[in-house]
């Protein structure tokens, strides 16, 4: 079984409704990934795949610090069995910062893949959150492939060339919809900021982001612009369309988009975007 899920994605902070998950697969998008560490047990998933049709529902990802493997694998068969092959496991390491039993995080993804391997989960259904070369190779070789969150297309050529040909890659990039004038980037950087300010404290990304050729400087609170634009597409519908595009022109398969600036802002921005992007809506 293979993952068709489109070019582009969505990636929430959270489920979205019934109503909005319907008004995404209208607009012509793949899938919806739920992000922030959302419950193993998943209790909305039915909702959003029973109001939809070919929709795919995605976490972006299942933390495995807080949901056993059992209760992921769990999961996936009951939505297997109720919408086969609309369910996508994604799973991903926590930050030794915010987990206070933290063990090399590496060892403990391999455990967890051990377990969803005896639990029959298969290896083309799920993918890892990976950064850096050693989990995207572990990815590579034990999932259908890598789910990046908060990186440049830079990452996903340098990730392409890790997980080689016919290896899912759906990295994750925000976006802020403006007019593109010089008020609305400086308002479209603050609303960056706002939600790049927590990864600055966290190792994994500050690593990631000196792969890339960010300096001290650039990845110090509260982060410089060229950071900030790297990591945030901002400006109008077409100039960010132009940029999720870099990502597909380096190698990935999906780019799972992030909108910023509230709820509110999710339907009209995708909505904007959906044209551009070539998508039916």
């Amino acid at each position: 079984m293979t993952i068709d899920v489109g070019r582009y994605g969505v990636w929430t902070f959270g489920k979205v409704s019934p109503e909005q998950a319907v008004a995404i697969e209208q607009l012509g998008y793949g899938a919806v990934w739920i992000g922030g560490s959302p419950a193993g047990d998943l209790p909305f998933a039915e909702a959003i795949l029973d109001s939809t049709e070919t929709l795919q529902l995605a976490t972006g990802i299942i933390n495995v610090w807080t949901s056993p493997a059992s209760q992921a694998a769990e999961t996936y068969h009951r939505l297997e069995k109720s919408h086969p092959g609309r369910f996508l496991l994604g799973i991903g390491i926590g930050h030794p910062e915010h987990t206070e039993e933290y063990r090399k995080p590496y060892d403990v993804l391999v455990e967890y893949l051990d377990a969803l391997d005896a639990a029959d989960v298969p290896v083309q259904r799920r993918v890892v959150a990976a950064l850096g070369p050693k989990v995207l190779r572990l990815a590579r070789d034990r999932s259908a492939g890598a789910h990046p969150y908060l990186t440049t297309p830079e990452h996903t050529a340098e990730a392409r060339k890790i997980l080689g040909d016919g290896v899912f890659l759906a990295p994750e990039h925000k976006v802020v919809l403006t007019d593109g004038s010089a008020e609305a980037t400086a308002e479209a950087r603050r609303i960056g900021r706002e939600t790049v300010d927590f990864y600055l404290n966290l190792s994994n990304y500050l690593n990631n982001w000196r792969r890339l050729g960010f300096t001290e400087e650039d990845i110090a609170k509260p982060g410089s612009d060229k950071l900030i634009d790297a990591v945030v597409a901002h400006g109008t519908a077409e100039s960010i369309a132009a940029r999720l595009a870099e990502h597909i022109d380096a190698g990935a398969d999906q780019v799972t988009i992030q909108v910023l600036g509230g709820w509110d802002k999710l339907l009209p921005t995708l909505t904007a975007l959906a044209g551009p992007l070539g998508l039916k809506g």
